[in-house]
């Protein structure tokens, strides 16, 4: 009965689970064994020597991974649910089809031949009806796909969920782990000597961070250690928070101000590392900005870094590319607010990210490698 056997393959092939290869899939997948290894690599970092830079590079490791991860989780999410349209569509389809072929195999003999064409009329319809079948096994193979892929993401989704749930615990573990890590610090990096006086009037005077940035690019510092050439640098300049772009230089934000800097996007407690290496000009609370590092990357230069919460270098303190700065505020989102804030708007904190030549801000677009960076 050939109806009843097409209505049988549906089902088996709804029954299998074996996976389908999907980019969906294949991204969350490779997703959360980056996240893994950063885990693991937690681990390694506490025995470290330099256990600064070991517990930093397991931060961004873990930082990027968890955002890898909940693209992944939610591209696979929108794949399921476009696949269960289709899935819905097509079992209708096949319904019908199937519903018309029983129709037929339930007429018995000389019933065949009451074709209101007669003998002729019923040959034809039943040559229609096996042209039908092969339309009909293709239909259930397509099923059969689907349902087997939606298995694979749901089955994926579920996997993820709990290897993300690890990457937060694990996150959160290696930030505390830096910070004690900081405060420990035997050798710490050489200081600058700065005029501490000179620079408490320099900030009693600042009314904004123009002010104060002009006034400290007025007196740099000599150093006995050159700092690598800043001007190399022009271009390629790591970001120094994983995030995104929300506004860009000259842009107006929703009070109507416009600042000469980038405004980044950035999940709470994010880690901010140095950009390039330099002397620690200034770092505290400033108005409105929250606490903020100047950091001078070379002569009349300067790298503005604005909105911390936590910041770990000193006044004078000579950092090096990719040393840890500080944390954003806020704590360390749950896994279901963190799979909510997947947009631009959803990262609750911002960085304020400005490059200033002997005082004069300057797009900071010309000097920052933005490769894979949205806005």
């Amino acid at each position: 009965m050939q109806a009843r056997r097409l209505l049988g393959a549906v089902l088996a092939l709804g029954l299998c689970a074996q996976p389908l290869s999907a980019d969906p899939a294949d991204n969350a997948r490779d997703a959360a064994l980056a996240l893994v290894e950063a885990i693991d690599e937690l681990v390694e970092a506490r025995g470290a020597r330099d256990q600064v830079t070991a517990f930093t590079r397991t931060i961004q490791a873990h930082e990027v991974g968890l955002s890898a991860l909940r693209a992944g989780l939610r591209e696979a999410a929108l794949r399921e649910a476009t696949i269960r349209r289709q899935f819905d569509q097509q079992s209708e389809q096949v319904a019908r089809l199937l519903a018309a072929m029983m129709a037929v195999e339930r007429l018995e003999g000389p019933a065949l031949l009451l074709h209101p064409d007669g003998p002729l009329g019923t040959a034809r319809a039943g040559m229609m009806l096996a042209d039908l079948a092969p339309a009909m096994q293709a239909e259930a193979d397509r099923i059969g796909a689907l349902l087997r892929e939606m298995q694979t993401l749901r089955q994926l989704r579920e996997t993820a969920a709990e290897t993300l749930a690890m990457g937060l615990r694990s996150l959160q573990e290696a930030r505390t782990d830096l910070s004690q890590a900081m405060a420990d610090r035997r050798e710490l990096p050489p200081r600058m000597a700065e005029d501490e006086d000179a620079m408490l009037a320099l900030l009693a005077s600042a009314q904004t961070l123009e002010a104060l940035a002009t006034g400290l690019a007025a007196a740099p510092v000599n150093l006995s250690d050159p700092l690598p050439d800043f001007t190399q640098a022009l271009g390629r300049l790591p970001m120094p928070v994983q995030g995104a772009i929300l506004r860009r230089a000259g842009e107006v934000d929703a009070s109507g101000v416009a600042r000469p800097g980038l405004v980044l996007a950035t999940e709470p407690g994010a880690l901010v590392t140095a950009p390039w290496a330099g002397t620690i000009r200034y770092r505290g609370p400033l108005l409105d900005y929250g606490n903020v590092i100047l950091l001078e990357p070379g002569e009349g230069y300067l790298v503005v870094l604005a909105g911390l919460d936590l910041v770990y270098p000193r006044v004078g303190d000579v950092v090096t590319q990719g040393d840890p700065m500080g944390l954003m505020p806020g704590a360390l989102p749950t896994e279901a607010e963190f799979l909510a804030s997947a947009s631009v708007a959803g990262r609750s904190e911002t960085l304020y990210l400005e490059i200033r030549d002997n005082g004069q801000a300057i797009d900071p677009e010309v000097w920052f490698d933005l490769t894979g960076q949205t806005q």
